[in-house]
Order: structure tokens, then C-alpha cells, then sequence
């Protein structure tokens, strides 16, 4: 996402004439988005659904066409023994519902019923995002947490960027959702200028160029149309409206890396500072000691520079994947050289050369960087997860508003 809206203000000038006449015609980009959208009566019905799209119309990345497409569908989790407690997780932009493999198995582990879902767009080609909007998004996102709520009495919703601003709009409309789990939520993002993505998406329908970038991955897109950009920022928008009125008073942690290349990670501590309310919400912060981060502080920091295990800084994605993973793990298999480094770089970290990892774009003189694609910190981030959820939702355990520091 950062490597696509760094080009928003070269293109905002070029495309400023063109634009007027778009709106002038009144053109509307929708595309298939009703074909695309699953209005289906249960969450089997779709898996198979998804998987029979997925199939059918995924470019296929490897030798592997079954596994891809089990990597890019829905799927659900059960303990070994019955339970009343079930989250659903929601994945983000151009990512596949794989992203919660290791945060699904430990929350399995833990006695939750765990379901992912498949935004429409995803898990196909990144075109399939032109003509998707928000709403179809929200509309899927409502369906499967109404059909988990027939099922269990303590449902808790799960999110991981843009999936992150799904359910928590969702959540400040419905008193039932236990609480919240956000990976790198994407209240806001860091471009200044993503207010025009809406705008471009009539006369720009890729930022990057598809034909001279890498598209995508077999776990992932690496880039998105306009279009995806677009319906994110209007993600965004819709949870800044809803909570400068409001307040989520239910436990909640939100994960965050202070080096993320997407999102604005001091507004969105801020926020979590005046708008996240229960005692018990924690808010884990890779990166250096916020100024408010004391030791009573409901901020538990962990260091982000790891030079010991070649990390220079966290990543808007690691911090969903543990060491051991199969494919991002330490000894991985996908090995992510597409990372805003020079092509000298990147042929160097392609041909399997040691490397270091970092967020999007980060560069230091003398090393290749890759994306960082796991978290050192997996099982502890894990232990404070649970603690949240084990924390009850009464009255008391919520921080008085006068206390509660003003949010503008």
C-alpha cells in the first residue's frame, strides 16, 4: 500500500483535468462486485463457495494449484472439547485468510471455535478488486458474525488492517461482540494524500503499473488497483467518524509495530489512549517507549530492534506470524524480496543470499533487506491475548471518563 500511494501526488497533478471530466460523465466503476459478493446461508456453504472461485479464477503462482488455493480460503478451527467461545477473524488488504494460520491454531488451542472468512476480491487476481466496494466488504463481515452468534453465546471479532476497521465498525454498532482483537489496525494510514483514491480510482486504475510490477504471491497480492486503495480509506473514514461520538468500553489489544509503512501507528495509540476504555484493553507497541508508556500503563512495550537476529524494525505483517511457520517463519519458505529496495538489492536477496528484515522501504547502507515476515515475540504477544480475553466485562473494570484523556 505504501509503495502505491507514494505515487499519489505526481499522479493528483496529472490526472486533476482528466478527473473533472470524469465526474462531469458520472462514470462509476463496479464492476462484478454483486457476482463477487457471498450472500450465502452458512459458513460451509462458503468455504466451497470461495473455493470454487478461487479455483476457477485464480492466476495461479506455483506447481501447487491445490495448496494455493487452500491457502487463500476460508477456514475454521475447532477445540477439542465443546465451548461457548468463538472469534472471527477478518484478514486485510490484498491478503487471504492464511494470514491467521498461527494466530488461529493458538486461539484453537486456547478453547475458542476460530473462523476466517474471504473478503470479496481477494484470493483470485488483484483486477478482481476493481468495482468491489466497502459495502460489500461490511455486508459479508455482518453475515458471518450474525451466523457465529446463532452458534455461541461469547463471540469476539478479530482483525488485521483494513480487516481490523471491519470489525471494529461492526463491533461499536453491536453490544453483543465480546471484544476485539486488531492486528496493525488501519484507522488512519500514513499518506496524506489517501483522500484521492476515491477520486482516481475514474481515471487511474492502477497507481503501479501491473504489467512492471509483481502482482502477487501464493499467499497474497502485493499490489491492488485504485480501487482496493480506495475502499480502504473509506474503511478508515468510517471508524474515525464513529468513534469521535463513541467509546469501545469491552476488552480490546491492539498490536502495533511503531516502524508500520501503512498505517499511522501514533494515531492510532492515541485513539486507544481515549477510546478503548475497558482496564483491562492492552495496547502492545513494537518499537521504542511511548512518552506515556509507564509501568502501570495499559502500553506493554517490546523492542523492535533485534540486530542479533538481523531485524532492523517490525513489519505492518510480521506480527501475525510465528518463528516456526512453515512459509514466513524464520526458515521459511517465501522469502519476500519485493520490498522497495534497488535492483541490485533485490536480485541479491532473490538469489538467496543471508539477509536482514524490515518494514516496507527501509534501507541501511551495506545490507539487503527483506520483508520481515515473523514475530520473535509470537508466544508472548500470544500469552497477553489471552489475558485479555480472559478479562470480564463489567462495569468496574472500566476506566472512569474522567480519567479517560479527551480525544480530537
Amino acid at each position: 500500500m505504501k509503495r502505491q500511494a507514494g505515487h499519489l501526488i505526481t499522479t493528483l497533478l496529472l490526472v486533476a483535468a482528466a478527473l473533472g471530466s470524469a465526474m462531469i460523465g458520472g462514470c462509476t466503476v463496479r464492476g462484478a462486485a454483486a457476482e463477487l459478493m457471498d450472500n450465502s446461508s452458512g459458513f460451509r456453504t462458503h468455504i466451497e463457495t470461495a473455493r470454487e472461485r478461487v479455483r476457477a479464477h485464480r492466476n495461479f503462482q506455483t506447481q501447487n494449484p491445490d495448496g494455493e488455493v487452500e491457502w487463500n480460503i476460508p477456514f475454521e478451527l475447532r477445540p477439542a472439547t465443546p465451548t461457548t467461545k468463538a472469534i472471527l477473524l477478518v484478514h486485510g488488504l490484498g491478503d487471504s485468510p492464511w494470514s491467521f494460520i498461527d494466530v488461529a491454531h493458538d486461539l484453537a488451542n486456547r478453547g475458542y471455535v476460530v473462523r476466517t472468512l474471504l473478503l470479496p476480491g481477494h484470493g483470485t487476481k488483484p483486477a478482481d478488486l476493481i468495482g468491489i466496494r466497502l459495502e460489500d466488504w461490511q455486508r459479508l463481515v455482518g453475515e458471518q458474525i450474525r451466523l457465529l452468534q446463532m452458534e455461541f453465546a461469547d463471540v469476539w471479532l478479530g482483525g488485521f488492517s483494513t480487516g481490523a476497521n471491519l470489525v471494529l465498525d461492526h463491533a461499536l454498532g453491536d453490544p453483543h461482540i465480546r471484544g476485539l482483537v486488531l492486528f496493525s489496525p488501519a484507522f488512519r494510514s500514513n499518506e496524506i494524500f489517501d483522500w484521492a483514491t476515491p477520486w482516481l480510482v475514474h481515471v487511474k486504475p492502477w497507481l503501479l503499473s501491473p504489467e512492471r510490477h509483481p502482482l502477487q504471491s501464493p499467499l497474497r497480492y502485493h499490489i491492488v488497483p485504485t480501487n482496493g486503495l480506495a475502499q480502504f480509506y473509506r474503511s478508515s473514514v468510517a471508524v474515525r467518524k464513529h468513534l469521535r461520538h463513541r467509546t469501545f468500553d469491552r476488552p480490546a489489544i491492539l498490536v502495533l509495530a511503531e516502524h508500520d509503512s501503512v498505517v499511522d501507528v501514533h494515531h492510532v495509540r492515541h485513539l486507544f489512549k481515549c477510546r478503548f476504555t475497558h482496564a483491562a484493553s492492552r495496547l502492545i507497541w513494537y518499537g521504542n517507549i511511548p512518552p506515556e508508556a509507564t509501568p502501570s500503563s495499559r502500553i506493554l512495550v517490546r523492542t523492535d530492534a533485534l540486530p542479533q537476529q538481523r531485524i532492523s524494525q517490525f513489519s505492518h505483517m510480521g506480527i501475525l506470524f510465528s518463528p516456526d511457520n512453515a512459509l514466513y517463519g524464520r526458515h521459511g519458505s517465501e522469502r519476500i524480496c519485493f520490498n522497495g529496495q534497488t535492483d541490485e538489492a533485490t536480485a541479491r536477496c532473490q538469489s538467496g543470499e543471508p539477509v536482514w528484515y524490515s518494514d516496507w522501504d527501509y534501507r541501511e547502507p551495506g545490507k539487503v533487506h527483506a520483508r520481515l515476515t515473523f514475530n520473535p515475540y509470537f508466544d508472548w504477544q500470544s500469552q497477553v491475548i489471552q489475558d485479555v480475553l480472559n478479562s470480564t466485562e463489567d462495569v468496574a473494570a472500566r476506566i472512569p471518563a474522567a480519567f479517560a484523556p479527551a480525544c480530537r
